[in-house]
């Protein structure tokens, strides 16, 4: 029971916090690049996107809905390799502020106007001492076709 202590107290925070995305813009068949930013809560940090244990749950963007664009990669900051007292090895995570890129294309066929593209940002947070329930937040990237 002790052992989900860290788990059950968690459960209300939500660990990081997502900035507003970068508004896009383009014509048909244009590459987008669209910054999001993220903000981890003061002494804690979430599991990259390539943890060094299989256990450790990603941070992982995927989108839902992207209407007149085509998803393409997203790109992941360089992770900081750290040592943590409940760990053997040491890990790979994020922490403070950072950003993700992602890469949008804008589809032949789109009819100009507004869009929204939404996704799903899924995450495990830590704090030196224990790893907490995973999170899925909504991401919204606001874009114009022009």
């Amino acid at each position: 029971m002790l052992l989900c202590l860290p788990s059950l107290l968690g459960q209300g925070r939500t660990y990081l916090s997502v900035g507003e995305p970068q508004k896009a813009a383009g014509k048909r068949n244009a590459a987008l690049a669209v910054k999001i930013p993220l903000t981890v809560e003061r002494g804690y940090h979430v599991n990259s996107n390539a943890p060094r244990e299989t256990y450790l749950i990603p941070l992982k963007l995927t989108w839902t809905s992207t209407g007149a664009l085509e998803a393409g990669a997203i790109t992941y900051p360089e992770p900081s390799i750290e040592k943590y007292e409940f760990a053997e090895k040491p890990l790979s995570v994020f922490s403070g502020n950072f950003d993700l890129i992602a890469h949008f294309k804008v589809k032949g066929n789109a009819t100009a106007g507004p869009g929204v593209a939404a996704g799903k940002l899924h995450y495990q947070a830590c704090s030196d001492r224990a790893c907490y329930a995973p999170k899925t937040v909504d991401i919204t990237v606001l874009y114009q076709v022009q």
